[in-house]
């Protein structure tokens, strides 16, 4: 006979873990027991020494669908010779090491048994078992246990209780097990001067809603979304107006793959994402020309006006599916419920206040939400996933660090929020939080950080930050230091290292970092933004960048891409003739004073900036003067390029490389000027606006190619790291992937981490906070320390 304990870490508590024991031991007749603890799931047991042999073997590989099992370790006992196997109540104590599993679209079987009539969960809008439901959302402590859910204020009912208690049954030890009889309810509210349909099924009443034009805010697993039939031009047009959305493009949830088909490109792994276990926002590339099947649904051009792709998911919780049944619409808006730029909503009595003016209606239940978690965004690149916000079906599950990290807190950027928290090999990133300009967002950091530090049992006694002397996430750091050190690390560093440990670089090897975004704090006071880095985790040289301009009026030139065209102008030297769509766009009044500023140099920061770059193209080409919302004028120049088709080479569309960017020589500089003089060419040659952006992308990979075939040359590096917002281009990103590794490069692209301002959290805890890293602060680049 024979004995062993084993504790289990990994993701193994709400997901199905203790019922799989139980009858994996029962199956080989083992006495002894399971439990969760705070530090996984603990097992004993005990019996022939073959079959606890046999029991050990399989633990691991045979966990159920949702565990992530990331080790085992025995230890042998003696034995007691007891009898029977049981799963004992939970233990509280000890250190907290499990880790919590993301939520979790509704599975196969679930879905059967809500579209069954003879299911007495026929049509129960919380349906769920131990393969699917909400798991992080409603989490309000550990072990994972019912009273440590928001599920815990609902009894359950005898029959529940039975299949809870019953080991052959999928629902056994489920832990937010329901039934029509003890679960959360469904409700209807309807705002003045709309009327409640007739009936008693709310999910009816609000279907009819939806197909008479309403805008409905439905309480879904993460918070609230605003939702109208997407085909219905005036309803989507009205929920654009309401919510102060501009041109940004609205997410699609279709009932099925086949009433998107037609639309969009679907590829295997664009499909597996749709129907898998997460069900993120897929971003598809729209077809172009294609027929549309009779009786297909067909979005409105409001839905995502300017982009070259449509964002669609798939229902993922019961009441979506209920939602999307027969005699309702067939495709939905599903946008976050909220105010742009404010947190989602969750709070029930917060939703009917903060949500009044945008919402006809709430479809709303009693079951509360404890951590807010948006929908995540993914889009396929050359084949592979690439995350563009992580949240839910992805938090908070850790990513494995190549290097050690002492117990620190990285607070992230001020666009796009995320934090992470860290300690040992293991990262956590919080799901998205937001732009931090606003006060609820700030107060939601405030929430995220307090409930993923009770998770993780992670105790940070560093906190870390971006250099940038503005940014309130910065200052939320030093507000909560309570004497705790806060280093900060130069934004691109940040960038570089992000997608450096997500590959697992060992510590001490180098890489050329390409870093393309839209801002970002340089060492020299300057708006960096195009920069090609020579780094590590330790620190990093700026090899080269792209050659500065004037940022007319900060925010202004964001906001109105105009500015920023006519400020390349200027600096290359070029007339910005009347005929210019740039020049059209710019008011009179305005232009003048822009002239003013230009020359004399007032409230013009100079920068670097790649994403600048795109704007200034993307209206010097006639495609966006203004931009509403974040990176339009660069997603609707991407959309212009795709239209062309293949990339259309032209020698004219070249930047000019000065400087060597070695040693303590200046970096090197990549001027555009020759670049934009080719479009402006163009431009009044009538060459359209599709083929110049079409040359433009490919000039921008050129030069990356070019500039990395220096950065070999001066310093023998053979790896490069892609990064920033603008590789969300996926055009882009291919292109420059695709010929660095013609050129005998290895390519590190994003795929589980964002490339934008979301990962940037990452690479601050890995530069700051490596065990046995003396630093407090990498925010300077050494070589331009011994310059200055």
């Amino acid at each position: 006979m024979r004995r062993v304990r084993a504790v289990v870490r990994g993701v193994v508590q709400g997901v199905g873990f203790r019922p799989y024991v139980y009858g994996l031991a029962s199956e080989l007749r083992l006495a002894g027991h399971v439990t969760n603890t705070g530090d996984g799931v603990v097992v004993e047991v005990e019996g022939e020494a073959a079959d606890v042999e046999r029991f050990c073997a399989r633990l691991a590989p045979e966990a159920p669908p949702l565990a992530v099992v990331e080790s085992v370790d025995t230890a042998d006992l003696p034995p007691t010779g007891g009898s029977g196997f049981g799963i004992v109540p939970s233990r509280a104590s000890g250190p907290v090491r499990t880790l919590v599993a993301p939520d979790t679209a509704t599975c196969d079987d679930c879905l059967a048994e809500l579209a069954d009539p003879a299911d007495r969960r026929h049509r129960h809008p919380f349906i769920t078992c131990t393969h699917c439901g909400p798991r992080f959302t409603i989490v309000t402590g550990l072990p994972y246990d019912r009273e440590h859910t928001t599920m815990a204020g609902f009894p359950l009912c005898p029959a529940c209780d039975r299949e809870y208690r019953d080991p052959a049954d999928r629902r056994f030890h489920a832990q937010p097990v329901a039934c029509p009889s003890c679960g959360p309810r469904l409700r209807l509210v309807t705002a003045a001067p709309h009327t409640r349909p007739a009936g008693e099924d709310p999910v009816g009443a609000a279907r009819a809603l939806l197909a008479s034009g309403a805008i409905v805010a439905v309480k879904g697993v993460g918070g609230y979304h605003l939702a109208c039939d997407a085909t219905d031009a005036r309803a989507v047009g009205e929920l654009r107006r309401r919510k102060a959305r501009g041109g940004k493009p609205f997410a699609l949830m279709a009932r099925d793959v086949s009433d998107v088909a037609h639309l969009v490109h679907l590829g295997p792994a664009e499909r597996e994402l749709l129907t898998g276990r997460v069900r993120p926002i897929v971003l598809l590339r729209r077809r172009t020309g294609a027929p549309v099947p009779p009786g297909a649904p067909v979005p409105a051009g409001a839905v995502a006006p300017g982009s070259p792709d449509l964002g669609v998911m798939l229902p993922y919780a019961p009441v979506h599916h209920l939602l999307l049944g027969a005699g309702g619409p067939r495709l939905l808006v599903m946008t976050s419920g909220n105010v742009s730029g404010e947190p989602i909503v969750t709070d029930d009595d917060e939703g009917l206040e903060r949500l009044a003016g945008l919402a006809d209606a709430w479809l709303t239940h009693d079951r509360p939400i404890h951590v807010p978690c948006d929908d995540s965004v993914v889009r396929v690149c050359d084949g592979e996933p690439l995350v563009l916000r992580r949240s839910r079906g992805y938090a908070p599950l850790p990513l494995t660090l190549p290097v050690p990290v002492v117990p620190a807190l990285a607070v992230g950027g001020d666009l796009k929020n995320v934090f992470c928290l860290g300690e040992g090999t293991k990262a956590w990133l919080s799901a998205h939080v937001g732009d931090m300009d606003d006060l609820a967002t700030q107060g939601a950091f405030d929430r995220a950080e307090r409930q993923l530090e009770s998770i993780t049992g992670v105790r940070p006694g560093l906190l870390v930050a971006d250099t940038h002397p503005g940014y309130r996430s910065g200052a939320w750091a030093r507000r909560h230091a309570a004497g705790r050190p806060v280093a900060r690390v130069q934004h691109h560093h940040a960038h570089v290292a992000a997608v450096m440990a997500e590959h697992g670089v060992a510590v001490g090897h180098r890489v050329v970092g390409v870093a393309f975004d839209g801002t970002g704090h340089g060492t020299d006071g300057a708006v960096w933004g195009g920069e090609f880095l020579l780094a590590d985790y330790g620190g990093f040289h700026r090899f080269a960048h792209l050659a500065y301009v004037p940022l007319p009026g900060g925010d202004a030139a964001v906001r109105r891409p105009y500015r920023m065209a006519l400020a390349h102008l200027w600096a290359a030297g070029i007339t910005a003739e009347a005929g210019l769509p740039c020049a059209a766009a710019c008011p009179p009044e305005e232009r003048a004073v822009l002239e003013r500023q230009l020359e004399r140099g007032l409230n013009c920061v100079p920068t670097s900036s790649m994403g600048r770059l795109f704007d200034a193209v993307s209206s010097l080409a006639g495609v966006c003067h203004h931009a509403e919302y974040e990176a339009r004028a660069a997603i609707e120049l991407e959309a212009a390029a795709v239209a062309a088709g293949s990339g259309d080479e032209d020698p004219r569309y070249v930047f000019r490389l000065s400087g060597r960017g070695r040693g303590d020589a200046s970096p090197v500089s990549a001027d555009p000027a020759p670049l934009l003089a080719a479009v402006v060419e163009d431009v009044r040659r009538g060459v359209p606006a599709p083929v110049v952006a079409a040359r433009f992308h490919a000039a921008v990979a050129r030069l990356v190619r070019t500039v990395c075939a220096l950065a070999r040359e001066a310093a023998g590096l053979e790896t490069v790291a892609l990064t920033g917002g603008v590789f969300s281009n996926a055009l882009l990103s291919s292109a420059c992937a695709r010929g660095l590794r013609a050129d005998g490069f290895t390519v590190l692209r994003h795929r589980n981490v964002p490339p934008n301002d979301g990962g940037i959290a990452l690479g601050q805890l890995v530069v700051a906070a490596r065990a046995g890293s003396a630093d407090t602060d990498t925010a300077t680049d050494a070589d331009a320390v011994a310059r200055q």
